[in-house]
């Protein structure tokens, strides 16, 4: 039996059949060593990953099966190749899969690994080792980091505060997560990175719900005013519901709005306004209402007008008015 001729035509049958295998025809992004694995020699591989050739090379032993620029479900799935086997996506791409809309664009693609995993980053991927993987959902296919571990793995690496503060916001605002699941995931990530993240919680925790929102805490909060509650639903004495003012001074039944003219750019927006500040003057509630961007650009006149409204509110009886039970 000529053995060396088996041997020969069986690699001929493969070499001959790979073309047709389902791993070429169902997958755009494959590993080399599963090219391999299918009978495709190495140096065909390098052949058609050459300059000129018909695949490339996303990352070192990830080929993309076609020319031209990779899509960005090809860029993930390339990075969870890279990562292997329980590779979870996370930071601003995860969030992108979740829904999240306001956000800085997206750079490298962040993965989590198990911590004894020995794979470093490389190209377009950012390869984090972690004790607490998460268990991940699945978004469009790919397992994606919970929203809460998600914010937080972003927010660490971003250096613009309005960019996190502004991330964090939408989270809780959309009810992806809330201020307590971002809080138990910060205590959990350590320290690296995180103090701007803290800084960013604090007007979160105390129920400000957007970027403007936050200005307005700090502010409130140097005005030396008494203490007060945000985005709590005020009722008259029969209990119809008056507004949910931004900031809310019980003592005084003093209410402030961050009044942006984005939210005021339609007829409707415009109208509700209106009729809300109808319902305050109705009540008898004292209100303030300021530009967000003068909480930047003018935050010392805006502090003069919050202790002027704030003294007026003190100078007349109390209307009958209440918040909601916390």
């Amino acid at each position: 039996m000529d053995r060396g001729g088996d041997r020969a035509h069986r690699d001929l049958v493969r070499r001959g059949t790979w073309p047709n295998d389902p791993l070429l025809n169902g997958a755009a992004v494959v590993r080399g060593a599963d090219l391999k694995a299918i009978g495709v020699p190495g140096r065909t591989i390098s052949r058609r990953c050459a300059p000129g050739g018909p695949w490339q090379r996303l990352l070192p032993g990830i080929v993309l099966l076609h020319t031209g620029q990779a899509n960005e479900e090809q860029l993930l799935q390339a990075a969870l190749l890279h990562g292997r086997a329980g590779t979870v996506l996370t930071g601003i791409r995860a969030l992108q899969l979740h829904g999240l809309k306001n956000h800085p664009a997206p750079g490298d693609v962040h993965i989590l690994i198990p911590e004894e995993r020995r794979i470093i980053s490389v190209g377009f991927v950012h390869v984090e080792r972690t004790k607490r993987l998460p268990r991940p959902h699945l978004r469009d296919g790919l397992p994606v980091a919970p929203v809460p571990r998600a914010v937080i793995d972003a927010a660490r690496r971003l250096t613009n505060p309005d960019e996190i503060q502004a991330l964090m916001a939408e989270s809780v605002q959309r009810r992806f997560c809330t201020t307590d699941m971002l809080a138990r995931e910060l205590d959990q990530a350590g320290r690296t990175g995180t103090a701007l993240p803290r800084k960013a919680l604090a007007p979160l925790l105390a129920g400000a719900r957007s970027v403007a929102e936050a200005d307005a805490w700090h502010l409130w909060r140097r005005s030396g005013l008494p203490p007060g509650h945000w985005n709590v639903p005020i009722f008259d004495a029969n209990g119809n519901h008056i507004a949910t003012p931004d900031f809310w001074c019980d003592e005084i039944a003093f209410a402030w709005e961050i009044d942006s003219y984005r939210h005021h750019a339609n007829l409707d927006d415009h109208r509700a306004t209106v009729a809300r500040n109808a319902r305050y003057v109705a009540a008898g509630i004292v209100v303030l209402q300021t530009l967000p961007s003068r909480l930047r650009t003018e935050p010392d006149q805006v502090l003069s007008e919050l202790h002027a409204a704030f003294r007026t509110a003190q100078a007349r009886p109390r209307p009958n008015v209440r918040r909601a039970a916390a």
